[in-house]
C-alpha cells in the first residue's frame, strides 16, 4: 500500500513536472492548537503556479499569507494535503532534502534584508554557495554574476552599512538568484523602503521575470501586488481570489 502510494506520488510529480508546473498544492492546511483552540491559518487552499509566473499573494495581516508562503518556501510543513515542488511531494523529504530545496530551488528575498552587516556585499551573495559546497572559484564567479544582473557589480566590496536601503535589498536579490532557483519568493520586499526605492524594486522583479524568472511576491499591499501578471487574494486563510492582472 505505502509502495502504491509512493508509486503515485512519483507520477503525479512527473506530471507536473511535464505541465511546467513549478508548484501545486492539494487542499493544504496549517491548523496551529493554542490550549482549547485550534486556529487554521491555511484552509485548504488549491494552487498552482507555472514556471515563468510572476504571481501575487495579496491579503491582510492575519490572512494566512505568511504561512502560507512559508509552506512555499518549504519553512514549514502542511498539518494536511499534499504540496508538490518542482514535480516533488515535499511531505516525503527529510530534513536534509528539505534544506536542500530551500538552499537550490528557492531563493528568499525578505523585508528585512537579511544580510550579514560585517561581510561584503560579494560575500553575502556568495553564502548559500559555501552552503551547498560550491568550490570558491565558482562560487566567486557566480557571485559577480549576479551582483552584476541586479546593476551592482560597482559595490561589490561595499558593506551593508555603506549601501542604500535599495542597494542592499538588490544585494539580498542577487543572493537570491546566484543559485538559478526554480522561484524567487519574497516576502514584503518593499516594506522597509521609501517609494521611489520600491519602484525600483519592483522594476527589477519586472526584469528579472521578463528573463524568465518564477516570482511569487507575498505584499500587503495592493499596488505592489498589481505590478505582478496574477494576484491570489488570501483572506481568513483561504483563496478569496486568483486572477490575472491587466497590463
Amino acid at each position: 500500500m505505502a509502495q502504491a502510494l509512493a508509486d503515485e506520488a512519483v507520477e503525479k510529480g512527473e506530471r507536473l513536472k511535464r505541465d511546467g508546473i513549478v508548484i501545486r498544492t492539494y487542499d493544504i492546511w496549517k491548523t496551529y492548537t493554542m490550549g482549547d483552540q485550534v486556529i487554521n491559518a491555511v484552509s485548504g487552499v488549491d494552487m498552482e503556479i507555472k514556471r515563468g509566473e510572476y504571481v501575487a499573494i495579496m491579503g491582510p495581516s492575519g490572512s494566512g499569507k505568511s504561512t502560507l508562503m512559508n509552506l512555499i518556501g518549504c519553512l514549514d510543513t502542511p498539518s494536511k494535503g499534499e504540496y508538490y515542488i518542482n514535480g516533488r511531494l515535499v511531505s516525503e523529504m527529510n530534513d536534509d532534502e528539505l534544506a536542500t530545496i530551500r538552499n537550490k530551488e528557492i531563493g528568499f528575498v525578505f523585508q528585512t534584508f537579511n544580510l550579514l552587516p560585517r561581510a561584503s556585499a560579494l560575500h553575502n551573495v556568495e553564502l548559500p554557495l559555501i552552503y551547498n559546497g560550491t568550490p570558491p572559484a565558482v562560487r566567486i564567479a557566480k557571485a559577480k554574476a549576479a551582483l552584476k544582473q541586479v546593476d551592482l557589480e560597482q559595490r561589490m566590496n561595499h558593506k551593508p552599512n555603506e549601501l542604500s536601503g535599495g542597494q542592499r535589498q538588490r544585494v539580498a536579490v542577487a543572493r537570491a538568484l546566484v543559485n538559478s532557483p526554480s522561484i524567487i519568493l519574497a516576502d514584503e520586499p518593499t516594506g522597509n523602503l521609501d517609494s521611489a526605492t520600491g519602484n525600483e524594486i519592483m522594476a527589477l522583479f519586472g526584469r528579472l521575470h521578463s528573463e524568465g524568472n518564477t516570482i511569487i511576491l507575498v505584499t500587503h499591499e495592493h499596488d505592489i501586488a498589481l505590478h505582478a501578471n496574477r494576484i491570489i487574494a488570501v483572506r481568513d486563510g483561504k483563496v478569496e481570489r486568483d486572477e490575472p492582472v491587466p497590463h
